[in-house]
């Protein structure tokens, strides 16, 4: 009997947080109200800094937007990135007007390579803004260098890295102007979509939490629950509609509480990979610098130079033998927006090309058992073998 498929990622939802839905449902509030304002507060409250300012929205899309936008980027201006990164990441700063300027990984650990952003560097420079491939840490004490030395803003993609520390401070933490993690459904925390936007600039986030809802001067939920006539506000910018619902922020407020014990969790299947995958024709993830943390968001791996297949192959027998996996990511310059508009070619991202041909993403969820990666171990050194 053969086995059921093993999916690339499932989310871990408990009662604790089917409990909490519920309560949102029954309170009869169920867009941004009590639930996400409590979600804000906790999330400050985990990253330990009472000086930061948690805001959350509908996506880490709508985050990156959001931040950008409140440091004044647009029309004229360039934010360097990385070519190696999912699309949202670009995507924003061309809704605002302004251009990207994609650069290079290092071959190592798949972040944004520092030298390549400085040597980026153009008098339109504004903003640098880094990802945190697959939950390692860039080396954000060398772009944070850089950003200082040219006097340029920093805005943090997190997507893939709660939680996840530098220099044993955890990302959010950092002396960058805006930090953005994901919760969509397959990242270490989930609210089915949504985002968490944080600063310790008071006025980014006052800009933010304005352009959040519409470009409204007053929180709609102060609005609809005071005590006294309040029916009168004004639109101050033409903003978006970027707010978490509380019945998403019910999700994240249990499963925030769980966030430390899915990221041991997803550490402990990825150590298990690293034994059982030893000694294939594969390069393993990249390790967190001793004392810091990864969040394992994702288990990449690459086939070396001298393997038997191909990375396509290799994907189709993985899921022939009924297990999910993924590519992350096809890089930017490779996709025909980013391509044409700027003019790219695979020759002028060597590392990233090199290790996009290579590249796999197993699965990796809590749910998963030790089981689950033996089976993942056995069918990829059946799938090497040719």
């Amino acid at each position: 009997m053969s086995q059921p498929f093993l999916p690339f990622a499932l989310p871990e939802i408990g009662d604790e947080e089917i409990a909490e839905v519920v309560d949102t449902l029954k309170s009869g509030w169920v867009t941004t109200g009590p639930k996400a304002k409590r979600f804000e507060q906790a999330f400050t409250e985990f990253l330990g800094d009472p000086s930061l300012e948690s805001i959350a929205v509908n996506s880490a899309t709508a985050g990156l937007h959001l931040a950008l936008e409140a440091l004044g980027i647009g029309p004229g201006d360039e934010v360097i990135t990385t070519t190696h990164t999912f699309t949202a990441t670009a995507e924003v700063v061309r809704y605002l007007g302004a251009d990207v300027k994609l650069v290079d990984i290092d071959p190592a650990t798949l972040n944004i390579d520092p030298q390549a952003v400085e040597a980026a560097i153009t008098p339109r420079t504004r903003c640098i803004m880094p990802v945190h491939y697959a939950g390692l840490a860039a080396d954000m004490p060398a772009l944070l260098a850089i950003a200082r030395k040219h006097g340029l803003k920093v805005v943090e993609d997190a997507a893939h890295a709660l939680p996840t520390t530098v220099g044993g401070r955890l990302v959010g933490t950092l002396q960058s102007d805006a930090t953005v993690f994901s919760f969509y459904a397959n990242k270490t925390i989930t609210t089915g979509e949504g985002g968490m936007l944080v600063t310790r600039d008071p006025e980014l986030a006052k800009r933010a939490k304005v352009m959040r809802l519409h470009g409204m001067n007053r929180d709609a939920f102060d609005r609809f629950t005071a005590k006294v006539p309040s029916w009168y506000y004004e639109i101050v910018a033409p903003g978006f509609k970027y707010n978490l619902t509380d019945i998403a922020a019910a999700l994240g407020l249990q499963q925030l509480k769980r966030a430390h014990a899915f990221q041991r969790k997803r550490a402990e299947l990825a150590a298990r990979y690293d034994e059982a995958l030893s000694g294939l024709p594969l390069v393993l993830p990249p390790q967190p610098a001793e004392g810091d943390v990864h969040s394992w968001h994702l288990y990449v791996v690459r086939l070396a130079d001298g393997a038997a297949v191909s990375r396509d192959v290799f994907i189709e027998k993985l899921f022939a033998a009924g297990i999910g996996c993924s590519v992350h990511y096809i890089p930017l310059h490779q996709h025909p927006y980013w391509r044409d508009r700027y003019g790219l070619s695979p020759e002028q991202f060597p590392r990233s090309q090199h290790a996009y041909e290579r590249m796999v993403s197993l699965p990796l969820y809590t749910r998963m058992t030790g089981a689950d990666v033996e089976r993942v171990a056995a069918a990829a050194r059946e799938a090497l073998r040719g």
